[in-house]
């Protein structure tokens, strides 16, 4: 398998504090990688390192095969680089912002503005192409915030947290707009905050957490390394909650845990013949449900259980409404 990001043993260190403890990554070529963990798990600085920004303490990482300490300038050649914040110029236009990197990376006048506009169609913001940026919406800046990390035709692009503050339509396009880079070609590191925006583009996800690698794989391989089926209830009656809690603690032999924003009750199984065995119970006691089914883990409760959070599950005889999944720690 070819490779176009490898990194062995790096580390950085600010002062006393560790942000990089050994850490080995691995992105092959033509694929999305995404990198989750909590704050200050790494994330960031380890673009930083992959990107030449900044220099490993120890360890060593290559891009193209080109060492990112030893040749930067050719890994630089190879590399577009999207952070979290837009970094275009409000007070130029589209056009002008495109234009003006592609200058900057050596391109010629006439070669910069040809290469302008087939970002500006590629992104669909030819319409827009002369307005000033202060007057585009957020998902119109990132896409040309991605586009502008395209003017060099890099063969690999670190997106760190692409999507942060965006809402729910425009996060669909940058989506899609990464969707269609990795069709052309393009090998993709992302890191991000939203753990649907890693399972709905990455191929492979590798989660930090103090600076150390704690889990990698492919998203179905993660959620059932985590845990086998999760059996879900919702009882149609709120008071029914405390007795179809017992129900499931029986079968099961543990207590279910009560997400009061879903109504949902939620118990881990081992054996999928349990739902048979459910229905009949609750048939028997004369409680309807309005959802019961099995699924995998979700990835928010893969990263949970991997960075060492987790959730206090509710005894049988709780029939309060008490939401007991911790609040998500920002990847």
């Amino acid at each position: 398998m070819s490779y176009a990001i490898r990194a062995e043993g790096l580390v950085k260190r600010y002062g006393d504090m560790v942000a990089l403890d050994g850490v080995d990554l691995e992105v092959p070529a033509g694929k999305v990688i995404g990198v989750l963990g909590p704050n200050g798990a790494g994330k960031t600085t380890t673009v930083r390192i992959l990107s030449t920004l900044m220099r490993p303490d120890a360890g060593r990482a290559t891009v193209g095969g080109f060492d990112v300490v030893k040749d930067p300038v050719r890994v630089r050649g190879l590399i577009g680089l999207t952070g979290q914040y837009a970094s275009v110029d409000e007070g130029l236009s589209g056009v002008e912002n495109l234009v003006l990197l592609g200058r900057l990376l050596g391109l010629s006048r006439r070669d910069a503005r040809a290469r302008a506009a087939e970002l500006l169609e590629q992104f669909e913001l030819t319409d827009a192409a002369t307005r000033p940026i202060s007057t585009f919406s957020g998902g119109m800046r990132r896409r040309l915030d991605l586009a502008a990390s395209l003017a060099g035709r890099p063969q690999v692009l670190y997106l760190d947290e692409p999507t942060t503050g965006l809402d729910p339509h425009a996060r669909q396009e940058v989506w899609g707009v990464v969707r269609r880079l990795v069709a052309d070609g393009a090998t993709v590191l992302l890191t991000t905050q939203y753990l649907e925006e890693a399972d709905q583009l990455a191929d492979g996800i590798t989660v930090f957490d103090h600076g150390r690698v704690v889990a990698e794989g492919r998203p179905d391989e993660l959620k059932r390394r985590v845990g086998g089926q999760t059996l879900q209830v919702r009882p149609t009656v709120l008071a029914d909650l405390g007795q179809v809690g017992r129900i499931l603690a029986e079968l099961t032999g543990t207590a279910p845990v009560h997400d009061a924003n879903t109504g949902l009750l939620t118990v881990p199984v081992a054996d999928p013949m349990l739902v048979s065995a459910l229905v009949r119970r609750l048939d028997g006691a004369g409680i309807a449900a309005d959802e019961l089914g099995l699924r995998l883990p979700s990835l928010d409760e893969v990263f949970l259980a991997l960075t060492g959070q987790g959730t206090t599950p509710i005894t049988p005889s709780d029939e309060s409404t008490q939401n007991t999944l911790p609040e998500r720690n920002a990847a």
